[in-house]
């Protein structure tokens, strides 16, 4: 692929500010990285060809969606052949209460991320879409408090 351009400390002060407010104006970024407006529009559209910029979206809030309850699940699946591997991660990209699902290393296979409105809703979620052909087991662990949750990365 293309070789991405090192980022100098202008572009990642654009990345900082872009974190911390998406729909900042471009006159308001240029002044707050020292930027001409023309200057910053260029540097922003060079960070989205780039790949470093991948799009932009709106922090909803979950208790006014009635999607409350927070939960994390193991799931060690039967046997780990590439074919269960693929049915399982296409199933779980057509689920909307999955945030995100994880291939990890240790003692089980996938770690779930998911949202619903409460246990109930939970028990059904597992029953439906989650406990399906291939899963062994799953573990689950509700989420008693957020203590920090961000979708914004480190910029070293």
């Amino acid at each position: 692929g293309r070789r991405r351009p090192m980022l100098d400390k202008i572009s990642k002060k654009i990345l900082a500010e872009l974190q911390n407010d998406g729909r900042i104006s471009n006159v308001e970024l240029a002044a707050r990285v020292n930027l001409s407006p023309a200057a910053c529009l260029e540097r922003v559209r060079k960070l989205h060809e780039t790949g470093y910029i991948m799009g932009y979206t709106a922090q909803l809030n979950p208790q006014l969606l009635d999607v409350s309850l927070l939960v994390f699940i193991e799931v060690v699946l039967d046997r780990t052949t590439p074919e269960v591997f693929d049915a399982f991660k296409q199933s779980v990209q057509m689920i909307p209460e999955v945030l995100e699902c994880h291939m990890v290393a240790g003692g089980f296979d996938y770690l779930v991320k998911a949202r619903v409105k409460d246990m109930a809703a939970y028990r059904e979620f597992l029953g439906k879409t989650l406990l399906q052909k291939g899963v062994r087991e799953t573990h689950t662990y509700a989420v008693m408090e957020e203590v920090k949750n961000t979708t914004k990365l480190p910029i070293k």
